[in-house]
Formats: structure tokens, C-alpha cells, sequence
């Protein structure tokens, strides 16, 4: 996963910021980002707080684990499967 230079509660903070009235344009000129960067925050961080924005990481990465664990289940079943149809 790519390291940002922007933590969630910053994002936050930033969102907050253009709730407050800041336009877009003035926010990406004052933090050094881009449009596309602003808008792909609000569609993933608008109306969360901090806690929110905590929860959703740590449930992404728990999302990952299990879906790594349920890749390698699914290789070894299918491992198994194809031994037992080989003839000894």
C-alpha cells in the first residue's frame, strides 16, 4: 500500500475546511494537492470524523488478512482436489 504524506485526521481536517466555505480551488492551492486528489478524499473521507476515518482503515486492513487467508484456503483445496484425481 503507498504511504500518503496526508494522515486521515488531516484529511479530514482539510474536508472540514472546504465544509467551512473554502472553495476547492483555494484548498488544493493552500495544501499542495490535486483537484482529482480533493475530490477522491470527499468521496471516500466526507462527513466522516476521526474516529470514523480509524474504524474504516482498521477494517480494511482485517478485510485484507481475511482475503489472503481465503486465497491460500482456496490454493490448498484445490491443491488437495488435484492430487486425488491423479492415479497412483
Amino acid at each position: 500500500m503507498e504511504r500518503t504524506r496526508f494522515s486521515e485526521e488531516q484529511i479530514i481536517r482539510i474536508l472540514k475546511e472546504h465544509q467551512a466555505g473554502m472553495t476547492p480551488a483555494e484548498l488544493c492551492r493552500k495544501h499542495g494537492i490535486s483537484d482529482a486528489t480533493f475530490y477522491t478524499w470527499r468521496k471516500k473521507y466526507g462527513g466522516m470524523d476521526v474516529s470514523d476515518a480509524k474504524r474504516l482503515k482498521a477494517l480494511e486492513e482485517e478485510n485484507a488478512k481475511l482475503k489472503k487467508l481465503l486465497a491460500e484456503q482456496m490454493m490448498d483445496v484445490s491443491t488437495l482436489r488435484e492430487m486425488l484425481t491423479k492415479n497412483f
